[in-house]
């Protein structure tokens, strides 16, 4: 019953981030967008910095932008917050029902002994101290060198990737990194942005003349949140692609994946301040190419280690690995727990279903996708006997 309701409400938060985080990021996409494609004004206006013209679903736009603010505020101001408040505190619900509460997510035997607990005491440290150290290093005299501060911070992340992926789960390895930078983007919303924009709109309020410098500080970080949006969107869906995060250099394809994301958002950018350098979208693009390549499974050559022809794995040894292995969730009724019904309703108890569905055991054994957190203890010579049968046909003698 508890597994039920834990299924049921994390289906439903997830909707609710899908929603959240497709709103946010649009507008995060929207407003640098915007704010690099602002012209200086065809007739000179008093306290007007820039306009953009556009064209939308049949009816025309003028957008101004403000040297610093209005001379007078209008009776309804449009604040864009709620989206990254609701994409957070949904995507952290997800973490807690799916990581801390459920087990086999977050800690993987197989790459670190550690526990349950401390698991969660790792994840939710590097949540909070990726935020601390890097609203610090805005704040200190490196945060007025973009591009030194973009290096350094890109190699921290480096860092904490290569760490979590040799103590966690491969797989929460991934979503902690996501996680991290998520929590910096909504931050620096909660904590700066929004703050800032406040404190200039109480000073209008009183007839005094706003801080410009608090609406440059909070531009910076919108646009720091702008060029981590793409690596965070593939980790959220990263758990579709067990080739990158149960790859046997999974830290470094992740670096690689920031690497190719952030290229794209800043071709982008530049394409919107009217510099068009396509090499920065080509190189994103052959980048991620050679990356998909590299990545992929390749297949399990059926040779013996001297190079003569295997001999055939039967099916009675297969099925004998499976049901060890694999049937305590694959199965019509699982066993285990955590799980009222078979993930992604995959079902291997009888050679049918076992062949129905190699494609998705090879893929995952390969990837050490599975089982879940190696829960079960399979062996890489049993997960090497799996992989070799399908390689070799599937046979059922």
């Amino acid at each position: 019953m508890l597994a039920h309701l834990q299924d049921w409400l994390t289906l439903g938060i997830r909707w609710i981030h899908f929603i959240a985080g497709a709103a946010w990021i649009g507008a995060s996409f929207y407003f640098n967008w915007l704010n690099h494609s602002l012209r200086p004004p065809e007739e000179e206006r008093d306290n007007i910095g820039g306009e953009v013209w556009a064209v939308h679903g049949g009816d025309f736009f003028q957008v101004n932008k403000f040297k610093g603010a209005p001379e007078k505020l209008p009776g309804t101001l449009h604040w864009f917050k709620w989206e990254a408040y609701l994409t957070w505190i949904s995507g952290f619900a997800m973490l807690v029902l799916v990581y801390y509460l459920k087990p086999g997510y977050l800690v993987d035997p197989s790459v670190a002994d550690i526990t349950q607990s401390q698991g969660v005491m790792i994840g939710l440290g590097t949540i909070v101290v990726g935020w601390f150290v890097y609203d610090l290093m805005c704040k200190s005299p490196l945060g007025k060198n973009g591009r030194l501060l973009a290096i350094i911070g890109f190699a921290m992340v480096v860092v904490v990737t290569y760490a979590l992926c040799n103590v966690l789960g491969s797989r929460a390895a991934y979503i902690h990194v996501g996680a991290m930078l998520g929590t910096i983007m909504a931050a620096n919303v909660f904590f700066v942005i929004i703050p800032n924009q406040r404190v200039m709109v109480d000073a209008m309020s009183k007839g005094e003349a706003p801080d410009v410098s608090l609406g440059e500080a909070g531009a910076l970080r919108s646009l720091h949140n702008n060029y981590m949006t793409l690596p965070v969107l593939f980790v959220m869906v990263s758990n579709a692609h067990p080739s990158t995060f149960g790859h046997e250099y999974n830290w470094l394809i992740l670096a690689a994946l920031t690497i190719i994301g952030v290229m794209t958002r800043h071709y982008f950018n530049l394409k919107n301040k009217g510099k068009k350098q396509p090499l920065w979208l080509v190189a994103s693009a052959l980048g991620m190419f050679i990356l998909a390549y590299l990545v992929s499974p390749k297949p399990a050559p059926a040779l013996s280690e001297n190079g003569a022809a295997s001999s055939p794995i039967t099916f009675a040894q297969v099925q004998t690995i499976m049901e060890a292995r694999c049937t305590s969730c694959h199965a019509e009724k699982p066993t285990y727990e955590a799980f009222p019904t078979p993930p992604k309703g995959v079902i291997l108890t009888s050679y049918d279903k076992i062949k129905a569905h190699q494609e998705q055991v090879k893929t995952s054994l390969e990837t050490n996708y599975m089982p879940l957190g190696n829960l079960t203890k399979m062996t890489a010579e049993e997960r090497q006997t799996v992989i070799q049968w399908i390689a070799q046909g599937a046979q059922f003698p």
